[in-house]
């Protein structure tokens, strides 16, 4: 007989002399003969449940008796549901929400400060440093504008002011790639290590991240150089007709060269933590990115555009009264800018910029980083149970060694 209640079923067959319901059967006389047992006939009428009323007005309600923990009263706190998840670290071990990811991004910049920011400021004051020199002596000074120019003299100037404007950002687009990329690196590690609750020094950071340099920078030419080929296959028709039929198909290919870099963008967006973390080859690293982005592809793209934006407005921020103070303590003023006179080369306005550039870049860059390192985590929380490593290496009780 099994003494678990409600594991009979009902209307089960009676054996040794109990029925459905486990009861044994009161005996009779009738039962020591052997002939069926011999029933009063005034039995009691059969008894019928009826749900429970509420008290009237003005009563109060019984109080119910307390037979044990949970009856009578509201479950206690985790004894129903899944128990919580395990949090060694900046974020708990499970799949993670958009909130999650930031703000273990943020958790990890506020927690181990230290190290963090060293890593930021430093590469942030590199990278300002370098962008002034190259602005200051690289780039050509802007053609003045002629009000009085003929239709055609003023599209050669624009076409010439947007000429200086490619050439200024080519350099200053390359220290910043280079600069996103040591700091990258540097971060994805301080990152692994906040994720099991571990702190990790510069130096750590540095001996651990050094040798994945040389093949972060390759993926990274190598996404950026795909990039540039797309967008000059869409627009090379275009420029090839010529005419106004040229420019209308230069523009939908750009638009088309443009949709595929953002598509391809996001696939390879994991490429950089798995090549730091796993240790794995350029090609590897892109094909497992593809794989881990499967089936996620607008989650991806929606928190990664969510975050640019929190990072631009942060921009925004403290970059909009650098530039005013730049601009009013340069020579002529607001005056002078108003004017059209503009200070962008003057040693005055290039260091109030990069001052603030450097407290831009050194805020952004750890958010950055930290999104793309837990995304990467969480795709693998989602598809590899990689929860469960992190709890074994993180000492968990319950998950072995």
């Amino acid at each position: 007989m099994n003494d678990t209640p409600g594991w009979t079923s009902p209307g089960s067959a009676s054996s040794d002399g109990q029925d459905g319901s486990g009861i044994p059967r009161p005996s009779s006389p009738g039962d020591a003969n052997g002939s069926a047992p011999q029933w009063s006939k005034d039995q009691p009428p059969a008894g019928q449940w009826q749900p429970p009323t509420a008290p009237a007005p003005g009563t109060q309600a019984p109080a119910r008796a307390q037979s044990g923990p949970g009856w009578g009263g509201p479950p206690q706190h985790n004894q129903w549901g899944r128990p919580p998840a395990a949090k060694p670290g900046v974020i708990p071990l499970r799949p993670l929400t958009m909130g999650e990811i930031l703000d273990g991004a943020v958790t990890t910049m506020r927690r181990y400060w230290q190290t963090v920011l060293t890593i930021s400021v430093t590469v942030a004051v590199i990278g300002q440093v370098a962008e002034i020199l190259a602005q200051r002596y690289l780039v050509p000074a802007a053609p003045q504008v002629d009000p009085d120019a003929s239709p055609s003299e003023q599209l050669q100037q624009s076409a010439d002011t947007l000429q200086n404007s490619v050439i200024g950002m080519g350099p200053a687009f390359l220290i910043m790639l280079v600069a996103t990329l040591f700091c990258a690196a540097l971060l994805t590690v301080v990152i692994s290590r906040a994720v099991l609750g571990r702190p990790v020094t510069l130096a750590a950071a540095w001996q651990e991240a050094r040798p994945r340099l040389l093949p972060l920078l390759g993926l990274t030419l190598l996404l950026a150089l795909m990039s540039c080929g797309i967008m000059f296959v869409g627009l090379l028709p275009g420029l090839l007709l010529g005419g106004t039929g040229g420019a209308v198909l230069a523009a939908l290919g750009g638009i088309a060269a443009f949709a595929a870099i953002v598509w391809l963008t996001v696939r390879f967006s994991l490429a950089s933590p798995a090549l730091m973390l796993e240790r794995q080859g350029v090609l590897t690293s892109l094909k497992r990115s593809a794989k881990l982005v499967q089936g996620s592809w607008w989650r991806i793209f929606g928190i990664t555009l969510l975050t640019q934006l929190l990072i631009f407005l942060v921009a925004m921020i403290v970059a909009i009264p650098f530039t005013a103070i730049a601009i009013g303590a340069s020579e002529g003023g607001f005056s002078g800018f108003l004017s059209g006179t503009t200070p962008e080369n003057s040693w005055t306005f290039l260091i109030v910029t990069g001052i603030g550039g450097v407290i831009i870049n050194a805020v952004t860059y750890p958010i950055s980083a930290g999104v793309t390192a837990l995304l990467y985590v969480d795709q693998r929380i989602r598809r590899e149970a990689l929860d469960l490593e992190l709890a074994r290496a993180a000492g968990l009780p319950g998950y072995g060694g």
